[in-house]
């Protein structure tokens, strides 16, 4: 199936102007700037951007049955308990699938024998330039946890179809977690699975 045309556009064309730029935090994680702008009318503003430090991954384990594992933990910046996939960060430099394996043994105890990157995406582009990266995580085996030590971890065995379900009914909010679960079951319906 293809695509209708895009609108003619020149999609390289930044109507922004950056006139300075000004870190006012960093910590290991991130880094948060205000910038004094031009806007793309020609009126002076600033800007405030979050700079990730770390690569956004996201991991999407399915076994033979259809199954896979969600992570519950308290989320502190959110000030609620929160149903998600596996998934942490990765260093900017370091190979995203490295990083997804990495995720998925410290945080369910799962090795995958196949991987399957699912998506690219950006989670909130209006104020952060986080990239974050989702994988389907296939033929898994178990070993043991690894949790780190700001980690609360509960896991969460189910039919790919509930989990679905729950992004369907905002029981699951993570926007990696929903995008990654809507996107992986249109992969295995794509793939007759």
């Amino acid at each position: 199936m293809s695509l209708p045309a895009a609108p003619n556009v020149d999609e390289t064309h930044n109507p922004w102007q950056t006139l300075s730029t000004e870190v006012k935090y960093h910590n290991p994680w991130i880094s948060v700037r205000e910038d004094q702008v031009l806007n793309p009318s020609g009126g002076r503003g600033i800007y405030g951007v979050v700079s990730m430090k770390n690569k956004a991954i996201g991991i999407i384990p399915l076994d033979a049955e259809g199954n896979t594992w969600l992570v519950g933990q308290y989320r502190y910046a959110l000030n609620e308990y929160s149903w998600e996939i596996p998934m942490g960060g990765g260093p900017v430099a370091r190979d995203v699938l490295e990083s997804a394996q990495r995720e998925l043994k410290e945080e369910t105890g799962l090795l995958a024998a196949r991987w399957t990157r699912i998506a690219r995406l950006h989670t909130s582009n209006s104020v952060t330039d986080e990239e974050g990266f989702v994988f389907l995580a296939e033929d898994l085996t178990q070993s043991d946890v690894e949790p780190e030590e700001t980690e609360d971890l509960r896991l969460w065995k189910l039919p790919l179809a509930e989990a679905v379900r729950m992004c369907m009914t905002d029981r699951i909010t993570d926007a990696i977690s929903v995008a990654g679960l809507l996107k992986a079951e249109r992969v295995l319906a794509e793939r007759g699975k």
